[in-house]
C-alpha cells in the first residue's frame, strides 16, 4: 500500500463544501466517486486538510489517499484531471510516508476574502460586491488585535464539536489590488468554523465606522458570538495556502 499527497484547487460555487454529505454534492464526494471509477473499486476514502463550507473556494488544498503499490503518481494526476469537472483541478500528486496526514501534519493555513466595490460582471462568484465606503487604514489597525494566541469564540460558529477555540494567528491584513478590488488575508495554525467570514464582517464594520478598531479586543474577550458582527457571504472566501514542514 502507498499513500499519496494530492494538491488540488476548486471553485466551490456548485458544492455544499468539501465534506461528503447525504444527497448534496461535495468536493470530497466528487473526487472519491471518480477514484472509485478509475480503479473500479468500492468507495476509496480520502482525507482532506480541512473543511470548507458551502460555496467556499480553495486555491491550495491537499488530501491524502491510500492506493495499491503498483499505482504511479503521474497516472493519478493525469487520469483524475481528465475525469474531474472543470471546477476541480489536480496540481500535483506525490508519494508520501504512510504516516503523513493531510490535516494533522499541516502547520499553517492562510485564507483570503475578496471584495470589490464597483459592479463587475465576472467577479460575482469569487468576490463579494460591497457597496459601503470604508477606511482600509482603520480595518488594518483593527486587524492587529487579532494577532497572537487567543480565544476566538466570538468569531466562530456556536455549538461546534471542537475541543478548544484557541487559535494562533500569525498575520492579518487587508490589501488593495486594484482601484475597486481588495482582499483580507489571515494566517493561523488552525481556524474555527465561520471564523474568517465573521472576522471579515466585523472588520468591515470597523471600516465603515460602526465600530472602533480597539473594540476588536473587547469582542474577543467577550467570548460571545453575538458580540461580533454578521458573517459575510461565503463566495468571496478562499482557502489560499496550506503549509507543511515538508510539503507532500
Amino acid at each position: 500500500m502507498k499513500r499519496f499527497s494530492v494538491q488540488i484547487a476548486y471553485k466551490g460555487t456548485q458544492y455544499y463544501g468539501w465534506q461528503r454529505q447525504l444527497n448534496q454534492p461535495s468536493v470530497q464526494a466528487c473526487i472519491e466517486d471518480n477514484l472509485s471509477k478509475l480503479f473500479d473499486s468500492p468507495r476509496i476514502p480520502i482525507s482532506g486538510c480541512g473543511r470548507t463550507d458551502t460555496g467556499v473556494h480553495a486555491q491550495d488544498y491537499f488530501f491524502h489517499v491510500d492506493l495499491s503499490d503498483d499505482v504511479r503518481p503521474e497516472f493519478i494526476h493525469f487520469k483524475l484531471n481528465r475525469m474531474l469537472p472543470e471546477d476541480i483541478a489536480v496540481h500535483s500528486v506525490k508519494e508520501v510516508d504512510l504516516n503523513w496526514h493531510a490535516r494533522f501534519d499541516a502547520r499553517n493555513r492562510t485564507y483570503r476574502y475578496f471584495i470589490h466595490t464597483e459592479k463587475a460582471a465576472f467577479k460575482n462568484e469569487t468576490s463579494w460586491h460591497y457597496t459601503y465606503p470604508f477606511s482600509l487604514e482603520k480595518m488594518n489597525e483593527a486587524a492587529e488585535f487579532l494577532i497572537g494566541k487567543q480565544d476566538f469564540t466570538s468569531l466562530s460558529k456556536i455549538h461546534t464539536d471542537v475541543k478548544t477555540n484557541i487559535c494562533v494567528v500569525s498575520s492579518a491584513k487587508w490589501f488593495q489590488v486594484e482601484d475597486s478590488s481588495y482582499y483580507f488575508e489571515i494566517s493561523a495554525n488552525r481556524f474555527l468554523r465561520n471564523m474568517v467570514r465573521a472576522t471579515v464582517g466585523t472588520l468591515l464594520d470597523v471600516g465603515k465606522g460602526k465600530l472602533e478598531p480597539a473594540e476588536i479586543k473587547a469582542i474577543l474577550e467577550a467570548k460571545d458570538r453575538s458580540a461580533a458582527s454578521l458573517s459575510v457571504p461565503a463566495h468571496g472566501l478562499f482557502l489560499w495556502k496550506i503549509d507543511y514542514p515538508e510539503k507532500g
